[in-house]
């Protein structure tokens, strides 16, 4: 494969899981604005770690040399690393829990003033037990966990492409 070739898949890769990161907190607001699904904190966390995932794609689709793409798919990959380890617990602790109040979540997004900034966004509106709903009979967070793992694995690719070029 020509080296222009190689660098417009990982175009297209990287465009693609930037579009999809977006999407998925698109659906995750028209599913808590128009159907009443309030977000748990580690809901929200979910929410912001697509959008740097997605924040990421576009610094390499913008810096376009390897180094470029390297660094992009490596901060994707450990964004997507991090995303699949919230989910997972969000899924197997936060949900069983009475109450997710003060968690590692909440002091993230507290941290990074999102809630106050844009509410309607990112604040947190449920328990964690409240905010475990399913989507064609899969839950949320397994749902949010899929992507995470596709992500990583998309981002793996743009890394091996990197190195096969050079």
């Amino acid at each position: 494969m020509t080296r222009r070739r190689a660098g417009a898949s990982v175009d297209r890769r990287l465009g693609f899981v930037a579009f999809v990161c977006v999407a998925a907190v698109a659906a995750a607001l028209v599913s808590q604005h128009r159907f009443g699904m309030e977000p748990c904190p580690w809901c929200v966390l979910q929410r912001v770690i697509f959008l740097a995932i997605a924040l990421a794609c576009v610094i390499g689709l913008a810096w376009r040399s390897s180094i470029g793409r390297a660094v992009a798919g490596t901060l994707a990959l450990l964004l997507a690393i991090g995303g699949a380890a919230a989910a997972l617990w969000q899924h197997f602790y936060a949900a069983a829990s009475a109450s997710c109040n003060l968690t590692l979540a909440d002091k993230i997004l507290n941290a990074l003033t999102l809630p106050t900034v844009l509410p309607d966004a990112f604040e947190p509106r449920a328990s964690c037990a409240d905010a475990a709903v399913s989507l064609f009979g899969i839950s949320y967070d397994f749902w949010s966990l899929a992507l995470f793992v596709l992500f990583g694995l998309v981002s793996m690719s743009v890394l091996a492409g990197g190195r096969r070029r050079r």
